[in-house]
């Protein structure tokens, strides 16, 4: 079977999927408030319809009363027979309204009251046809009230919901971006540690060196009691007739186990670094006197004899070039080629021994016990 793929979402991802479920959630808040606006429509002219039915029921109302007033006047008194007359007309008139107004529905869903509203019925005819509709759009308002209160119940639940959801995707996404910066962060880690370090040996380079010194420099100046710091240059004599020899795998292994024996040699606070490939550097940031150099120098030197008996070479030596800051050196900046200079006249002088380097350029060497 083949490797199964994980899935793994990304602030991207995550930002995709919150925008679409936002879509959906506005699309549907929208139809629910569409629905609730042409509720509330539809409530609002239910009630002009019973405003109108009420009105037309007073109208009928007072049209009973003429007739029952002219039913009792013996004879056909004008006064009687207008207020009639008006009565009439009123009560006409209102019902026209009424029926007008029911014929003018806002929405197809509204049906036909079930009394057809007719201004030549009879009183009698007129006052069912009016209390069958305003029963029929008491009902009517009453239910578009009702599914408003309820559609406006759902949209708060969605506007929750969608809130929430949101709020949970940004925090999911917050902590993923937060975790690709931690992972960044170690990466750029990693590669800051890759440009100021051997990739052989895994001692600090030349980069690193150079930085440490200007800072020990800082801190022996700026220091409440003045100290002094030291480079020893280190280049391994006959180192080349070892991958000659033996091979690069072989050369690569004496490299690794003479770095590893000089960072064992010298103090926690001192920097042994590999500033090409078989020369390196040890950065004393702080000493005593020569003697303190000189042993340091010693013990570099016994480090790459014991390497080359153990790994049974024969011939593999070191020469150690010393120089001091400030009393030998005036500037910090020359330490390592002042070192350069010293560690060359032991090899002039015929290698595998120490020397400091003098104030006026010239060398103090002392060969390796």
């Amino acid at each position: 079977m083949g490797p199964t793929l994980g899935l793994r979402p990304g602030p991207a991802t995550i930002a995709v999927a919150a925008l679409l479920c936002l879509l959906v959630g506005v699309l549907y808040l929208a139809m629910q408030v569409r629905t609730v606006f042409s509720d509330q429509v539809k409530q609002e002219y239910a009630g002009l319809v019973l405003e109108a039915a009420d009105r037309a029921a007073s109208a009928r109302e007072q049209l009973n009363i003429w007739q029952r007033i002219a039913g009792a006047a013996s004879g056909r008194d004008p006064a009687i027979i207008d207020g009639y007359n008006r009565a009439r007309a009123e009560f006409t008139r209102r019902f026209a309204s009424l029926a007008a107004l029911v014929n003018a529905s806002p929405s197809a869903d509204l049906q036909d009251p079930p009394a057809k509203l007719n201004a030549d019925l009879s009183p009698d005819a007129a006052g069912a046809a009016l209390a069958s509709v305003s029963a029929y759009w008491r009902a009517q308002r009453d239910a578009y009230s009702s599914d408003a209160r309820v559609r406006v119940t759902h949209v708060a639940h969605t506007l929750i919901a969608l809130a929430a959801l949101l709020f949970c995707m940004l925090i999911t996404a917050l902590g993923m971006y937060a975790k690709r910066n931690r992972q960044l962060a170690g990466q750029s880690h990693e590669f800051e540690h890759a440009s100021l370090h051997d990739s052989l040996t895994g001692l600090p380079n030349r980069r690193r060196l150079l930085a440490a010194l200007d800072e020990a420099a800082a801190n022996a100046r700026d220091g409440a009691a003045p100290s002094r710091i030291a480079v020893l240059y280190v280049d391994l004599d006959g180192f080349k007739q070892v991958n000659d020899s033996f091979g690069h795998p072989a050369g690569d292994a004496f490299l690794t186990r003479v770095a590893t024996c000089f960072r064992a040699s010298v103090r926690k606070t001192d920097l042994v670094a590999r500033i090409g490939g078989d020369e390196f550097a040890v950065l004393v940031r702080a000493f005593s006197n020569e003697m303190e150099l000189a042993d340091i120098a010693r013990r570099l030197i016994g480090c790459v004899v014991f390497i080359d008996e153990q790994m049974e070479i024969g011939h593999v030596r070191a020469s150690v070039g010393i120089a001091s800051y400030p009393d030998a050196v005036g500037d910090h900046r020359r330490l390592v080629a002042a070192a350069d200079e010293a560690m060359y006249q032991v090899k002039r002088d015929g290698k595998n021994g120490y020397a400091f380097a003098a104030r006026a350029g010239r060398t103090s060497r002392t060969a390796a016990m």
